[in-house]
């Protein structure tokens, strides 16, 4: 999986959980989904409908009512689904997972698994702003997600970051080396 590839997924709040619950075998019918997911219905369905605009989910021919469709994972929904397990079994309550559900956070732990100075964190991810890099990593320094760091080789001493504890078992589950 790519990191523009992660980006989006990402990009809704509740992407990944519904991608875990479809991977662990939870129907893929709206309301089992919704009920095991927690969210709002609009989040949800934002949500939903963003991950089939993706290509992760398609509908299931034959299976549930026009207006209640059922969705199944396509084989590029199944790796994005196995990665979201891992990711998701990692988080042990729902105060970490509102973490995760932040747009940025999962994409900056997927790329700090080395130390990385901000700029090259910036260039990393394509289309974060300074501000929304900032408040992620202040958010995840925060969980002690983060460890950041001064460098105090350079002329003039600068931070540098790097995924630690659940941060870095995040990283690592999800494996930006799988190509999509």
């Amino acid at each position: 999986m790519n990191i523009s590839f992660l980006v989006n997924i990402t990009s809704k709040a509740w992407s990944l959980k519904i991608l875990a619950l479809l991977h662990t075998g939870t129907p893929g019918r709206q309301a089992p989904l919704l009920a095991a997911c927690g969210a709002s219905r609009s989040s949800f369905t934002a949500s939903l409908n963003h991950l089939a605009e993706l290509g992760l989910l398609e509908r299931n021919p034959g299976h549930g009512h026009p207006l209640r469709p059922e969705f199944k994972l396509t084989p590029a929904g199944e790796i994005a689904a196995s990665m979201a397990h891992r990711v998701i079994d990692i988080i042990p309550n729902d105060e970490d997972f509102d973490v995760i559900r932040r747009s940025w956070a999962v994409p900056v732990l997927a790329v700090t698994e080395t130390p990385k100075r901000f700029s090259s964190i910036k260039t990393g991810l394509v289309g974060i702003t300074d501000r929304a890099l900032s408040q992620s990593l202040y958010l995840l320094e925060d969980h002690q997600w983060i460890k950041r760091e001064i460098d105090v080789t350079e002329r003039s001493p600068r931070p540098i970051y790097q995924a630690v504890n659940t941060g870095k078992a995040i990283n690592q589950a999800i494996n930006l080396e799988i190509s999509m």
